[in-house]
């Protein structure tokens, strides 16, 4: 009998937790037999197609372009038990699962994103979605799996719509929720000995085999290709993506990445452990003996208490999920030889900056900004402080973001030397500052110049949070070119668009697009380094 990957994964990842969910899950008796929700003849032909998968039938909605398939189970839920172990496998249900409504979104406290103005305290969450035209031109389409941002405390699957997306390529889109925050990220001594399969730190990472593996083995049956997959992500999402090029029981699930606005990172073990033992400490777990009875014991509102205090956030190496760090393997040129695209935006920081400081009613000052300038630079603050003058910007806030964000751009920079010296690489910087920032923002009304920030360029591949951005008519055809050219590179390992400029491949101190409407531009390296001040930058504050 043949032994896939999947099947492979689970043995190394959860055999354990697996042995427990008959006992440990209620979540399987409220699925298993559970009726679809609507008759397969209502509304109109086809309107409501099954579709069959290894642990039963689903039943999703069809429109005019764009098929769904919504809250699909691809582990257990890691309740009871299963809370801080490695994905189990999901319970096979009886009947057809109504697939026409979301999953639950994994615990994660308050944000300024529309749908999170109240924590989610639910930890039945391990859900994904899966989107595929409606009229589909071949039976194996390319697969575009999302890993979504929030860093790594907050974020789910539901938040990126890829309809328009789909309606303007030929893919099958899939977007997967992990846990977050210490439910996805916590290490403890005690949850080491509990997980001797290296689980723990890296709930979250393994969160999203589980989920690459249910594509390996169902994606087919949806009209995708399970040997041709795209893994992409965004901010945290990007480095997610990275790690699981570094991780060796990945190897084999995908086929090719994309790093939105993210770079290579990973927790040391000594970081991530005393960070896990103030979380113990601050949630009133310190004591070893009980430790582990005592941290499944609270509730997902106590967790979220205690992160507030302790973050946990992100994968750590050193274990059999992620053996090496991945921005060492990045620096050694080892970490992978499958095609990546790989960017970000021009003014990644004017977004966070904006929330830390004016959204918040206390705006930098010219003498605040010359203290953050001083902190962060000790060695450098005059010549920082000398290159970026509050009275050349519309507000010293917005001079505190331009530093930081050219910051940011030239170790971008670096980042795609490194990843051109591993593999066949594609860079791109997001350049278009005139647009509505994304959705969070943009609803504010605020005249701050946001410029092209963080998470900008996602609204020009797909709709985020719910909300159709109001794009101009040259904001489009830049849309639809970006769009040309991911698709593109999800079918074949080339951004190769017929009707657009030719996007190089990268090469040390090469060649690399500039989004910037109405087309992308060919622009070089250098061009780059002189925008972004990358003279200084890579002097005062080089990449690590």
């Amino acid at each position: 009998m043949k032994i896939t990957r999947r099947a492979r994964l689970w043995l190394a990842a959860g055999m354990a937790a697996a042995l427990a969910v008959a006992t440990a899950v209620p979540v399987g008796a409220a699925i298993a037999g559970a009726p679809a929700a609507h008759d397969p003849d209502e509304g109109y032909r086809d309107h409501y197609p099954v579709v069959s998968t290894d642990k039963g039938d689903v039943q999703g909605e069809a429109t005019a372009m764009v098929t769904s398939f919504t809250g699909i189970p691809y582990a257990a839920p890691p309740v009871g038990e299963l809370r801080w172990k490695a994905p189990a496998p999901a319970a096979p249900w009886d009947g057809v699962l109504d697939a026409t409504g979301f999953g639950g979104s994994c615990t994660q406290g308050t944000g300024w994103d529309p749908g999170y103005e109240q924590p989610t305290l639910n930890e039945d969450c391990l859900y994904l979605n899966v989107y595929r035209p409606s009229e589909p031109s071949s039976s194996k389409l390319p697969v575009f799996v999302w890993n979504h941002g929030g860093g790594n405390v907050a974020g789910a699957g539901r938040d990126t719509d890829p309809t328009k997306f789909i309606t303007k390529s030929e893919v099958v889109f899939v977007t997967i929720n992990y846990r977050v925050g210490a439910m996805g990220w916590l290490d403890t001594a005690g949850l080491e000995a509990d997980n001797p399969d290296g689980a723990a730190g890296n709930f979250g990472l393994l969160d999203q085999q589980a989920a690459l593996a249910w594509v390996e083995e169902n994606i087919r049956a949806f009209g995708g290709d399970p040997r041709n997959v795209t893994l992409a992500g965004q901010s945290a999402g990007a480095s997610n993506t990275c790690a699981q090029l570094a991780s060796p029981s990945a190897e084999g699930l995908f086929d090719r990445a994309v790093l939105h606005s993210g770079g290579c990172s990973a927790r040391t073990p000594e970081a991530a452990r005393t960070s896990g033992a103030q979380f113990a400490t601050q949630i009133g777990c310190a004591d070893p003996a009980p430790e582990l009875e005592c941290l499944r014991g609270k509730t997902p509102a106590e967790v979220l208490a205690a992160q507030t205090v302790a973050r946990q956030s992100g994968p750590v190496f050193g274990d059999a999920v992620l053996p090496s760090d991945p921005l060492e393997l990045l620096k050694a040129g080892r970490l992978t030889r499958l095609p990546v695209i790989v960017g970000g935006t021009a003014d990644e920081s004017q977004q966070s900056v904006f929330g830390s400081y004016d959204y918040v009613g206390n705006p930098v000052t010219e003498q605040m900004l010359a203290d953050l300038i001083a902190t962060a630079y000790p060695t450098a603050a005059a010549r920082v402080a000398a290159a970026y003058p509050a009275d050349a910007y519309a507000s010293p806030t917005v001079a505190w973001g331009d530093v930081l964000s050219d910051q940011r751009a030239c170790r971008d920079q670096t980042l795609r030397e490194r990843m051109a010296a591993d593999t066949k690489t594609y860079a791109y910087e997001f350049a278009e500052k005139d647009g509505p920032p994304f959705t969070s923002i943009w609803r504010l009304g605020t005249d701050y110049p946001f410029g092209a920030t963080h998470v900008n360029d996602l609204g020009y591949l797909w709709d985020y949070l719910g909300t159709a951005l109001p794009f101009s008519t040259e904001q489009v055809q830049l849309s639809d070119q970006m769009i040309a050219y991911w698709s593109s590179f999800a079918d074949s390992g080339r951004p190769d668009v017929r009707y657009a400029p030719e996007w190089p491949r990268y090469r040390s101190q090469g060649e690399l697009l500039q989004f910037v409407a109405p087309s992308a531009l060919v622009v070089s390296h250098a061009t780059i380094d002189g925008e972004h001040g990358c003279a200084l930058w890579d002097e005062v504050s080089p990449a690590p």
